[in-house]
């Protein structure tokens, strides 16, 4: 008898999946203008571990939404659109080597593997900025995001929020992490 992929939802989960990711983009046209539903739908149902890396997206308080289409691939782009750093992915510290790399207290997981788990990535500072012209996110968390081999090789790790009209990039230890800093990620379909 052959397994069935482990990275795949049933046709009910997909059916429930599709109808919040419509609604959400019914809702939010203002992050998505000029694109189409009926020409991403789709490409989602082609792409079924994409459909399970958006479930987990949704799954962990996400809220997954189109954000982009690139024109080059015909990819459409989603990013997590929750008000806040999504509840489910955080209190995580940056990475692998920061979790190992500490001696008590530390969190359950790092965002590195647990992004790769769920089959997305992180955003980079100039996505976090994009989707903060989309709306305001982040006023009252955090989110970690793609921190540049230099600052990483020295120990450190940047995240960024949304306070006082404008969207600051910080830094912290790697091995920081508290409950109020999750991450936000974004995965072509």
């Amino acid at each position: 008898m052959p397994t069935k992929n482990k990275r795949q939802l049933s046709a009910s989960q997909q059916e429930e999946l599709l109808k919040t990711l419509i609604d959400r983009f019914e809702k939010n046209t203002a992050r998505h203008k000029g694109l189409d539903w009926n020409k991403i739908l789709p490409r989602l149902k082609a792409n079924p571990e994409k459909l399970w890396s958006l479930n987990e997206m949704e799954a962990t308080g996400g809220e997954p939404d189109v954000v982009d289409h690139d024109k080059k691939t015909g990819e459409y782009i989603f990013y997590d659109c929750s008000a806040e750093s999504p509840a489910g992915r955080r209190s995580y510290c940056y990475d692998r080597e920061a979790l190992d790399g500490r001696k008590e207290n530390k969190p359950k997981n790092n965002v590195l593997d647990v992004a790769a788990a769920m089959g997305i990535e992180l955003l980079t500072e100039e996505q976090y900025c994009h989707l903060q012209k989309l709306g305001k996110f982040d006023t009252k968390t955090s989110s970690w995001i793609v921190t540049p081999p230099a600052i990483r090789k020295l120990g450190g790790a940047i995240f960024a929020d949304f306070r006082y009209g404008q969207v600051f990039v910080y830094h912290n230890g790697a091995e920081s992490y508290y409950a109020a800093r999750g991450f936000r990620g974004f995965l072509s379909v």
